[in-house]
């Protein structure tokens, strides 16, 4: 007998038609969810500069105790000094107290803005660093602003047209300034215009900031006359290597897919390289100008001392040398300060560049 098997067809699934609004939703939820991870996103790199400036303030007040020297001896050189002026000058500075107490006032003064008081020239560091400041801003805040303007832009041109005659001249050049110690590139740029080589006369002066009898606009252009070789040493170091930066990241970038698809659409090479290529490069550059940034409060202690510029770098080097332990540590801490508030400004402006960073 045979048996006629009926098979029974299941009806087909009917897709369900989405809600009016789901899509919509969906993108709120998205949206949602990057708005509140970017505030995680900024709480967890303020938290990271808050433990960083309390390394700056740990590394500030052991470190530089370990260099050798009696700071009170130092002060009193070349003086008849007895043992107990010694004990008085000691007591006077809190040199006498336990290292533990030492540090712990240290960190209660800096969180207050009371940085203590120099040995050497027995005046609040505060104000110290305020007297000095505007000129290392004066100084390092011009030359920043010119090489990092010059740096960006032929460091796109370069990896633009990478492989011919300017990018290798470029390259080779910014190659050798990076290599060169800004001290040395000082000396020699003192040695030729300003004591004079050959037919090459000298111009400039060797050092300071002004000639002291000047006012008005013939003091302006005074002060500008003796900018000229130091801002030209840190412009020399500086564009090197932001252009050798800004053009490794271009040339990661030139390879990329969507560069080809906005040439298949039609744009022009200067509208791709301007509108596409250039803002996704522009992450690793923006780092390195916020740290220079950062540089623009701590200076060039080198290049300051080479040229007698009366700022923050040259005041570095005189404590040092005695050592004035509370301005080398006030001085430090303004230092790692400044770069580390450049480097959260930084982080911030990341999601603004890059949408995918902070999600």
């Amino acid at each position: 007998m045979s048996g006629t098997a009926s098979t029974e067809t299941a009806p087909a699934a009917t897709p369900v038609a989405a809600a009016p609004g789901a899509r919509e939703a969906r993108a709120d939820r998205r949206g949602g969810a990057t708005a509140s991870a970017y505030p995680a996103y900024v709480a967890g790199k303020l938290a990271g500069a808050v433990v960083s400036l309390f390394a700056v303030l740990v590394t500030s007040f052991f470190l530089f105790r370990i260099i050798p020297g009696d700071p009170v001896k130092a002060m009193t050189h070349g003086m008849p000094t007895s043992a107990e002026q010694l004990a008085t000058l000691r007591r006077q500075f809190g040199l006498d107290l336990p290292m533990w107490r030492q540090f712990t006032d240290y960190c209660a003064g800096a969180l207050t803005g009371d940085l203590g008081m120099s040995y050497q020239f027995r005046a609040p560091v505060g104000e110290l660093i305020a007297q000095k400041l505007p000129a290392t801003l004066l100084l390092t805040g011009v030359a920043v602003v010119i090489y990092s303007a010059l740096g960006l832009w032929l460091g796109t041109r370069s990896a633009w047209r990478h492989g011919g005659t300017s990018d290798r001249l470029h390259t080779g050049v910014a190659l050798t300034l990076w290599s060169v110690p800004s001290f040395w590139l000082g000396l020699l740029l003192i040695i030729t215009f300003s004591v004079g080589v050959g037919p090459i006369p000298g111009m400039f002066p060797t050092g300071g900031m002004e000639s002291g009898d000047e006012t008005g606009v013939a003091y302006v252009l005074d002060v500008a006359h003796h900018m000229v070789l130091p801002v030209l040493t840190l412009v020399a170091v500086g564009y090197a290597q932001t252009l050798l930066v800004m053009r490794s990241s271009l040339l990661d970038e030139m390879g990329s897919d969507y560069l080809t698809t906005a040439r298949a659409k039609g744009l022009r090479d200067d509208a791709v390289r301007r509108r596409h290529a250039v803002p996704n490069a522009l992450l690793p550059t923006v780092t390195m100008v916020f740290i220079n940034l950062g540089h623009v409060a701590a200076g060039s202690i080198l290049v300051e001392t080479v040229f007698s510029w009366p700022g923050l770098g040259g005041l570095f080097y005189q404590a040092l040398s005695v050592p004035d332990l509370p301005l080398v540590q006030g001085l430090f801490v303004v230092f790692a300060g400044a770069m580390i508030l450049m480097n959260l400004l930084a982080d911030l402006l990341y999601p603004m560049l890059d949408p995918r960073v902070g999600r």
